[in-house]
């Protein structure tokens, strides 16, 4: 599909079953086939990332069956894959690239890792780097610095009892978690001392908890230091559950803080262990009301007297980076000038978000400044623009943040199918949430 028209929808409100996380889901598939035993998932997500670690595992040699019930069965091989040879197209996923380049890179075998060209563009020198520190021998196949790579059998000759390792913290936490996630494969102690400020730690803490799930520990002391200690393997816990996708979830939520509402998302709630989960905070301050159960969260929009419901913020969002896209579009709703900053991770994303979210909130008539890592974004004082044609660069959340625009006046989005990475019926679920007013729809 070229383009997807979204009407104006006065009102949005209902009820949603979140699909699994995408972090989640692709952490626990490499942690099954890396650990002992028979892990049967529920609730695994299905999208283009999910299926780009499935493939990729496949390919590795890893036995994994899909149930009648659509649940998924992986045969762990205990830190060995079977096939030592391979070439791996993983797509854009991220989140199946940076933990495969780091795993593969300890085993004794000969690999190839490629993505799409915008794979080819984010950088992974600092993870690539660290683990040369550990003799991973790891070529660039194009630019230096960048996908693809080559991986071949790593140099066995460091035989220190302890293992030290430095990384870059401040470009990509994935980085630091393809290390955590790697290194307890060797059976050493390993020390990992992260030089620079970790972005986005709630999804190292993600790591750890998923790791823990499959039976390693992992101690660690004020983000700049990580240690794995000796003799520790992944065991399979037998069944485990994908949690809901916190970040597919505040699409949904802002949708019913801007129409009304209410909005309930099942499938995350107060205990959830997603960074993510903080963004229905971030609604609250900008006014929504928000309320919350042990797997469900709610949002409607706040109270109003004939101006808007919602009002502008200052945030931090080195905690939610992917959630605060959703901030940027919810604030062309909100009463004054909304400021996200913390954000230059952004810039290494799926696209330039910074970029393109300035880009796209000007076309609905918003005024944006854009700095090197925030956005302040003021929304226009005659409403917004309708009709839009809004691009969306093969990045799913620009798809999915910009369908909130569709609370104010229609909008067209492009190339609406990208949306396939993370959440493939996305539209068809939005569309039954938002409601016309009578003389919309005769009209």
């Amino acid at each position: 599909m070229k383009w997807l028209d979204l009407p104006f929808s006065k009102e949005a409100r209902g009820i949603v079953k979140l699909p699994g996380s995408k972090s989640i889901s692709n952490r626990i598939l490499l942690l099954a086939a890396l650990a002992k035993g028979t892990t049967h998932i529920h609730d695994l997500l299905a999208s283009d990332d999910t299926a780009r670690m499935l493939d990729a595992l496949s390919k590795l040699g890893i036995i994994i069956t899909q149930t009648p019930d659509n649940d998924y069965c992986v045969v762990g091989r205990s830190g060995i894959f079977p096939v030592t040879k391979a070439d791996l197209f993983l797509g854009n996923a991220g989140t199946a690239f940076r933990p495969l380049v780091a795993v593969l890179s300890l085993m004794q075998g000969h690999y190839q890792l490629s993505g799409v060209s915008r794979m080819h563009e984010r950088p992974i020198a600092d993870l690539v780097d660290a683990l040369r520190q550990i003799g991973a021998n790891i070529t660039y196949l194009g630019n230096p610095g960048y996908p693809p790579l080559e991986i071949k059998p790593a140099n066995t000759q460091n035989r220190d009892e302890i293992l030290t390792v430095s990384v870059n913290g401040n470009v990509s936490s994935q980085f630091l978690t393809g290390l955590l996630m790697a290194l307890p494969l060797t059976g050493k102690q390993s020390i990992i001392d992260v030089s620079g400020n970790l972005i986005s730690k709630p999804y190292i803490e993600l790591t750890l908890a998923q790791m823990r799930r499959f039976g390693v520990e992992v101690k660690q002391h004020d983000w700049q230091q990580f240690i794995i200690p000796p003799h520790q393997t992944y065991r399979s816990p037998g069944q485990i559950n994908v949690e809901g996708d916190a970040s597919s979830a505040s699409y949904f939520l802002a949708a019913g803080a801007i129409g009304r509402g209410p909005i309930r998302v099942h499938g995350v709630g107060r205990d959830s262990v997603q960074g993510d989960i903080r963004f229905a905070a971030a609604l609250e301050m900008m006014g929504a009301k928000i309320s919350m159960g042990e797997h469900w969260i709610e949002a409607s929009g706040g109270e109003t007297s004939g101006g808007k419901s919602l009002h502008a913020i200052e945030l931090d969002c080195n905690h939610i980076p992917d959630a605060a896209m959703t901030l940027a579009v919810t604030a062309l709703f909100a009463e004054g000038t909304t400021v996200l900053y913390n954000i230059a991770s952004w810039r290494l994303k799926e696209t330039d978000r910074l970029a393109a979210m300035a880009t796209e909130l000007r076309k609905l008539g918003a005024e944006v400044e854009e700095g090197a890592d925030y956005l302040r974004i003021s929304p226009p004082a005659q409403g917004l623009t309708p009709n839009a044609s809004i691009d969306t660069y093969d990045d799913h959340r620009m798809a999915m943040c910009f369908s909130l625009a569709s609370l104010g006046v229609p909008v067209r989005i492009n190339d609406p199918d990208c949306v396939a990475k993370t959440f493939p019926d996305y539209f068809e679920i939005f569309s039954q949430l938002v409601h016309h007013s009578p003389s919309d729809i005769e009209n």
